[in-house]
């Protein structure tokens, strides 16, 4: 039988946090679905993935790491399913994620969760979390063209909604997930579901607040504003941004449920026991 939902993580070079994402999909009430992970050049990820031999996992090779978004749009045009899941492999779903986002699915063609951004301090390769923050706004297509609060781990949509407004677009890079929200608001019925069941990973020294990508961003952040006529939106520090008052008032309640405790894989039990 084929699964109904294709679950799309590009990966690269983290092999324990991808162990944790895995670990937590075994972990899903809601079945049948499948796990595509795009090694997006990497060092291979064989011991990570056959740890979990329940779940039907399809593992994409690339010889080039040619970057996340091309890695995704590869995930995609791979999948089975007629429901696509996207996750980074740093993020994490709850137990009751994909039954819940499938349900809302019944009523629309898009649907996106609330999520806890969580920090962590690496002890002995494990991931520990030591702050959370909830991230739950109220969805207003309106707003999001100045404001995105939009965390694309978990969300889950319709594969054909590609057929209408094509693959994600590399070109715009740090703002992918933007511009494929924006795009594919503006032509489906999207659903916010009120429930943190994303933990979403957030690094001070990553990505999200590296001032050696200001300059790259700022093109980027260009190019997104040039395709959807947003005018000329500035480049802001994540933390700031959800200090905007415009950002601040949709603030929204939603259910949270998460225990607090580490996710612990096979993987990194496994490597504590000194069995590779």
């Amino acid at each position: 039988m084929c699964p109904s939902v294709s679950v799309v993580i590009p990966t690269y070079n983290r092999p324990y946090p991808l162990a944790e994402l895995l670990e937590a999909l075994s972990r899903q009430t809601y079945k049948p679905f499948e796990v595509i992970v795009v090694n997006d050049g990497g060092e291979p990820i064989d011991d990570v993935v056959t740890l979990y031999p329940e779940l039907d996992i399809r593992v994409i090779d690339r010889r080039d790491n040619e970057g996340h978004v091309a890695a995704r749009n590869a995930g995609v045009q791979a999948a089975r399913g007629e429901l696509i899941m996207l996750c980074d492999d740093d993020d994490l779903v709850l137990p009751c994620h994909l039954e819940r986002m499938v349900a809302a699915l019944e009523h629309a063609d898009f649907a996106y969760a609330d999520a806890e951004i969580v920090q962590y301090r690496v002890e002995n390769d494990q991931r520990v979390p030591f702050a959370r923050f909830l991230f739950a706004y109220e969805y207003d297509l309106e707003a999001m063209r100045t404001f995105s609060t939009y965390v694309p781990s978990g969300s889950v949509y319709r594969k054909s909604l590609h057929d209408e407004i094509g693959s994600f677009d590399p070109s715009i890079h740090n703002y992918w997930d933007w511009d494929f929200f924006l795009r594919a608001a503006s032509v489906c019925r999207v659903a916010r579901v009120a429930a943190a069941t994303v933990l979403y990973a957030f690094s001070t020294d990553g990505d999200n607040m590296s001032r050696q990508l200001d300059d790259r961003r700022r093109q980027y952040l260009r190019r997104l504003c040039e395709k959807h006529g947003l005018g000329d939106l500035p480049v802001k520090n994540f933390w700031l941004l959800l200090d905007e008052p415009e950002v601040a008032r949709r603030r929204a309640e939603s259910e949270v449920i998460w225990d607090g405790k580490p996710i612990v894989s096979r993987f990194w039990a496994q490597k504590k026991r000194g069995n590779y």
